[in-house]
């Protein structure tokens, strides 16, 4: 098992690089960034469609009522997603770029919803009565099914502007035209290129094939669907991810993108075939992940956080246990990873990886077999995950059925490997407590006076001495600071983000803290004076220092048991912080 571990840490290196890829990541972020309104539309799924599961239906006109912010925010996701990534791939390029001639993040983001409109729309036209005509925007692949184009136009944008934004092929104005008029005017052959590049390339796609590229995309990667959905394909997917954090590097960085558009185009897809009457049987989707596999957070650790609570004969285990369990409820686990821990812990290798496998795989087997429909709706990733999977898969019987064969699962599963490690504490804690006895009985006893003794040996002036003690001043250099907390969701620096508040109140330092994602960063940065990364983004410091370095902001990451330690002792964290920004002054 040991050798097993030292092996998958050693490719550690590889991991955070893959992790910091700049199209990965530039993925992710777009993904980020476009979740409120995923979430916001299908709040109005929910109420359009869970009434029905009661038998009752809305009127036509009320339905076409309640589905009109979906269709206007889901159905244009891709369109969204298409500018959202292209902002952050370019943020990730003019970290490559001189300070004096970067891309303008603004006329990507513009170049990229043109592209994507050009590549997956096509015109429809519908005869009227009266012999006229109508032409529209076929709009089918600008939702869910168009996210694999809408990274790849992108990507594209992003290297085109580059080219000619460092080969100065941009039109030049003289130095006394005012800054922002030199912009547009430098924007003007870069945007004009990219549409011309992506008119064409439709142009004879569409001749050559009878179809819009973006259709094209959907029929290539839909035998990568298919296998991705297949119980090998669900193991190696989420395994993953547990595998990855076990070592210490953010799993869902890497796999996410990965699987972002299947999930969504899942989804959709499967909302599409209940609502038709029809089985939706697609498994991998965001409600997979945020509550079927990471139950609790990545490794499942809703139940064994729960066990270790008020199971563990540990005092050490037992105190981890309680302070972790409210936030592993809402997906938060760092507390519990770094504080028990798991991550690196030899014990829990096993379950840690093989739990969400094992989750996964009975979830499609009441899919498969049972007829269960799989997730129509996607919730925020904070939702409690048996709540989550009720609702997120419409509040099926069987759903609810799932979730307590998923816990029980989950706990013959970890329950061994708690056992073990929860005795292994244990014998320590007894070690520990005898040597602190033989300690003691061979210190000489010293007696202790009375209070009454010990007034009665005190001098009058001793007595009667006022309270000289001065307010403390070891962080007065803080006042006025402001700390940005990073994590990958917004969750985690949360934890630090508080405790940094309160730690700033008891000690009387005019200290703001905030929390963030990694991702949604860059427009704020600017206005902290520090920025922290969480130890599931810390690999990304490398690339946080550029921005920094540009804004004069000061940057620090933590590793795992360090971020937990500063969590729960404020004076630290707040000496953590006057240390940080000291190094970048």
């Amino acid at each position: 098992m040991e050798q097993l571990i030292a092996l998958v840490e050693r490719g550690k290196p590889f991991f955070d690089a893959v992790a910091r890829n700049r199209y990965l990541k530039a993925i992710r972020d777009g993904f980020i960034s476009v979740m409120p309104i995923i979430i916001f539309s299908s709040l109005f799924l929910l109420v359009a469609d869970i009434p029905i599961l009661w038998g009752y239906e809305w009127p036509q006109d009320v339905g076409t009522f309640l589905m009109r912010p979906y269709n206007y925010s889901m159905g244009v996701v891709g369109l969204l997603v298409a500018a959202t990534t292209a902002k952050h791939f370019t943020d990730a390029l003019n970290r490559d770029m001189p300070k004096t001639n970067q891309i303008n993040a603004v006329s990507t983001m513009l170049a990229a919803v043109v592209g994507f409109i050009i590549l997956a729309s096509g015109d429809v036209v519908s005869q009227l009565a009266d012999g006229t005509s109508l032409t529209g925007l076929d709009t089918s692949y600008l939702g869910s099914k168009g996210l694999l184009t809408a990274f790849l136009t992108a990507f594209a944008v992003g290297g085109i502007y580059k080219f000619l934004i460092a080969h100065n092929v941009t039109l030049k104005m003289p130095e006394q035209v005012p800054p922002n008029i030199s912009q547009t005017f430098k924007d003007i052959i870069p945007f004009a290129a990219t549409t011309i590049v992506f008119w064409l390339f439709d142009h004879f796609f569409r001749l050559a094939f009878g179809f819009c590229f973006a259709e094209g995309v959907i029929r290539v990667f839909q035998p990568l669907f298919s296998a991705a959905d297949t119980y090998p394909g669900l193991a190696l997917v989420y395994g993953a991810i547990g595998l990855f954090w076990f070592v210490g590097v953010h799993g869902p960085s890497i796999v996410e993108p990965a699987i972002g558009a299947i999930a969504f185009y899942n989804v959709a897809n499967n909302l599409t075939l209940v609502q038709a009457g029809e089985h939706a049987a697609s498994v991998i989707t965001p409600g997979t992940q945020y509550f079927v596999v990471t139950m609790g957070g990545t490794g499942a650790t809703l139940v064994i956080t729960l066990m270790i609570a008020f199971l563990s004969k540990s005092k050490q285990m037992k105190a981890i246990g309680r302070a972790s369990m409210v936030p592993v409820l809402f997906g938060v686990n760092e507390p519990i990873l770094f504080g028990a821990p798991f991550v690196l812990n030899p014990v829990f290798f096993i379950p840690f990886v093989l739990t969400p496998i094992l989750n996964v795989w009975v979830f499609k087997l009441f899919v498969d077999v049972l007829g269960m429909n799989s997730f129509t709706y996607v919730l925020p990733w904070v939702t409690p995950a048996p709540l989550g999977i009720i609702l997120g898969c419409g509040a099926q019987v069987l759903a609810v059925l799932y979730v307590v064969a998923a816990l029980g699962i989950d706990f013959l599963v970890y329950y061994p490997f708690f056992r073990v490690y929860d005795r292994q504490l244990c014998e320590q804690e007894a070690g520990e407590g005898a040597q602190t006895d033989e300690t003691l009985e061979e210190a000489v006893p010293q007696a202790v006076p009375t209070r009454s003794e010990a007034a009665a040996t005190t001098k009058p002036e001793e007595q009667a001495a006022p309270d000289t003690r001065q307010p403390d001043t070891s962080f007065a250099a803080l006042d006025g600071k402001r700390v940005l907390v990073l994590c990958a969701g917004g969750g985690t620096s949360g934890l630090l983000a508080t405790a940094l508040d309160k730690a700033a109140q008891d000690h009387g330092v005019a200290l703001e803290a905030a929390a963030g994602a990694y991702g949604a960063h860059l427009d704020i940065m600017g206005d902290f004076d520090l920025v922290i990364l969480a130890p599931q983004v810390a690999s990304y410091l490398p690339d946080l220092q550029k921005d920094a370095d540009r804004m004069g902001v000061a940057t620090a990451a933590c590793a795992g048991k360090e971020y937990i330690d500063l969590t729960r002792d404020g004076e630290k964290s707040l000496r953590f912080v006057a240390e940080s920004i000291g190094r970048g002054e």
